[in-house]
């Protein structure tokens, strides 16, 4: 059996000093790491204080992108690669998500996923294949990996906020239409919200947005 890599990446405290109550993961874009989506953390961490941060760095290097990381290689662009290549870190963020949740004591109710790009894409393939529903999701600038197999697949249906800039031009806007219809059909509750002028990025719109669906889901 192929040996699960073992996720790690920068942590941010709870802002109350205390044990975590509740944990959000950062799960970052291709040619990050988790030092660049950690930054997100203190945006939050006063409207979540007993929330733990997380921001593990993908598990594979990337080639030519020093200190740059990826769920899995860019090779191909087509679809029926970008359905293989979600499930290539599945299970070691599968792994990564039950160990934080039994080292903390917590369920999965007080877990909540949030994504970046090619991590968005990993949070909307791991979080409704699992057994228990998370607390939520949120994906910038992402979308659905392999939209075919999730009516097959899913498990769980936790609730989702996609958040887009509609000058994207690495991921299309129609990218979150897309999911939107496909999780709406499924039976998902799915919120979105459209930043005017924004590319593939984040802006303060979508994190003032992203804390108040989080303060919803793990309060």
């Amino acid at each position: 059996m192929t040996q699960i890599p073992l996720l790690d990446g920068p942590s941010g405290a709870p802002a109350s000093g205390g044990s975590p109550k509740s944990i959000v993961i950062f799960l970052h874009g291709y040619g990050s790491n988790g030092a660049d989506l950690i930054d997100l953390a203190p945006y939050w961490a006063q409207a979540l204080p007993d929330t733990l941060f997380l921001a593990p760095d993908a598990p594979q290097p990337c080639e030519g992108v020093p200190y740059g990381r990826q769920w899995w290689a860019l090779t191909s662009l087509t679809p029926q690669a970008r359905a293989a290549g979600v499930r290539v870190s599945a299970r070691a963020l599968d792994a990564y998500i039950d160990a934080q949740l039994t080292a903390h004591g917590l369920a999965e109710d007080k877990l909540a996923l949030v994504g970046f790009s090619q991590g968005t894409m990993m949070a909307l393939h791991v979080g409704p294949r699992r057994a228990k529903a998370l607390a939520g999701i949120v994906g910038f600038s992402g979308m659905l990996a392999d939209p075919e197999a999730l009516a097959a697949e899913v498990v769980t249906k936790p609730p989702v906020l996609l958040v887009h800039g509609d000058r994207d031009d690495v991921l299309p806007l129609s990218a979150l239409h897309q999911a939107d219809v496909g999780l709406k059909a499924l039976g998902f509750e799915v919120a979105t919200h459209v930043s005017p002028g924004l590319g593939h990025s984040i802006d303060e719109g979508g994190l003032r947005l992203g804390a108040r669906f989080l303060i919803e889901r793990l309060r």
